[in-house]
């Protein structure tokens, strides 16, 4: 079944809203002394939110093969954002654990985005609009969860993974 006039449109819509806004987050991130890149934010927010994930369920949520989290991770390790651990289930895996370290860290770089976002909600947006909000964001991380579809309906290779570990907001 294909997507409507009207749906096509908000999804355009929707698209750009959450291009223009993550940009301006970025810019409004701390320039601390040892900042988090794109990349090493979005891990440590997965593990936050998702708990324990191994390299291969890492690298499936972010689309990227095992390989290339290789020196982000061992970043990430040295700073003591995140650890290594056995698997309680299954011995042979190795689980990646955010730290205490890891999770002020998180925090950090993402507080002044939040300080600037709530501060421009509370300035451009009537009570309701933000009530808006408040519903439009679970229903966006629903929609992240939707598991992607081969043109023949079937779900894609990772068998689930990316949806798996979705993580929260940063």
């Amino acid at each position: 079944m294909g997507a409507s006039d009207d749906d096509l449109d908000t999804a355009e819509q929707l698209r750009w809203g959450i291009s223009r806004l993550a940009s301006r987050l970025r810019a409004e991130q701390p320039g601390s002394a040892q900042p988090l890149t794109r990349l090493s934010a979005s891990l440590l927010s997965h593990l936050k939110h998702s708990g324990p994930l191994a390299v291969s369920e890492l690298a499936a949520i972010e689309g990227v093969q095992a390989q290339s989290l290789t020196r982000v991770l061992r970043d990430l390790e040295r700073q003591d954002s995140v650890r290594r651990s056995r698997s309680s289930t299954d011995r042979r895996r190795q689980d990646i654990v955010l730290t205490a370290a890891g999770e002020q860290a998180l925090r950090d770089h993402v507080r002044d985005g939040n300080a600037w976002l709530a501060a421009a909600l509370a300035q451009r947006l009537s009570p309701a609009e933000r009530g808006l909000l408040r519903l439009a964001g679970p229903l966006m991380q629903q929609l992240a969860d939707v598991e992607a579809e081969s043109p023949a309906g079937q779900e894609q290779a990772d068998g689930g993974a990316a949806r798996r570990g979705t993580a929260g907001p940063l």
